[in-house]
C-alpha cells in the first residue's frame, strides 16, 4: 500500500508543470546623495522612485556620479527611467526602505526583474 501511495505521489509530482521563476535582468548599487534628492529645476523630490530616477539621470544623462555608484544598462534608457515608479510599484520593496531613501542619503541595491508575463519590476534594498 505504501508503495502504491509513493508511486501515485511521484506520478502526480512528475506531471506538474514547474512554476517559472522571475528573471533577474540586472543588479546595481547606487549611493543616493543630496543632489539626487532634487530635480534639474532644483525642486525637492518627495518619493523614492523620483529620487532613484534622478540618481540614474544624474549618472547616465548628466555625468554626475557619486562614489559608490555602479553603472547599469537598463536605466541608460530615458524611457525605462520614465517608467521607474511603475517598476517600483510592481516590486516588493519595503515601506521602510523607501522612507529611508526619501529621508536620507543611503546606498541602495536595485534588482531589476522580468516576470513570466513580460512585466519588469524592481526591488530596492537599503544597505546603509
Amino acid at each position: 500500500m505504501k508503495t502504491l501511495i509513493l508511486i501515485t505521489a511521484f506520478a502526480c509530482l512528475s506531471s506538474m508543470t514547474p512554476a517559472f521563476a522571475d528573471t533577474l535582468r540586472e543588479t546595481y548599487i547606487a549611493k543616493l546623495s543630496t543632489r539626487d534628492h532634487f530635480n534639474s529645476k532644483g525642486q525637492r523630490l518627495t518619493n523614492a522612485a523620483a529620487i532613484i530616477r534622478q540618481d540614474r539621470a544624474n549618472f547616465h544623462k548628466y555625468g554626475k556620479r557619486d562614489a559608490g555608484d555602479q553603472s547599469d544598462k537598463f536605466f541608460a534608457s530615458a524611457n525605462n527611467r520614465a517608467l521607474l515608479e511603475k517598476f517600483i510599484n510592481r516590486g516588493r520593496s519595503t515601506k521602510s526602505a523607501l522612507q529611508k531613501i526619501v529621508n536620507g542619503t543611503p546606498s541602495i541595491v536595485v534588482k531589476i526583474y522580468r516576470n513570466d508575463s513580460g512585466d519588469d519590476y524592481i526591488n530596492v534594498t537599503v544597505i546603509d
